[in-house]
């Protein structure tokens, strides 16, 4: 199962300070494989994250990482993707 998440920045700078531990916590799931893609958009308004996991690893994911619950950031969108195409699928 992949998952699609997207979030937004809403400019409240407080958010830098819980951004080292977040992306720690989205090398070691990149170590894991569960991550497959991360990164902010080009104007900084936000980010995509791509998931290998399944429902109950995806709840973990967003309960472990308090970034997503934090100032200046709101989880858009989470919604689980089905690729037709692409290296994902290697």
């Amino acid at each position: 199962m992949f998952f699609v998440m997207q979030v937004s920045f809403d400019g409240d700078d407080r958010r830098l300070a819980a951004r080292p531990a977040h992306r720690e916590r989205l090398a070691q799931l990149k170590a894991e494989g569960r991550l497959l893609a991360a990164g902010p958009w080009d104007d900084e308004s936000g980010a995509l994250l791509i998931f290998r996991t399944d429902q109950a690893g995806m709840d973990e994911i967003v309960a472990a990482d308090p970034y997503y619950r934090g100032p200046g950031v709101t989880v858009d969108s989470l919604r689980e993707w089905h690729p037709i195409a692409g290296d994902v699928l290697d």
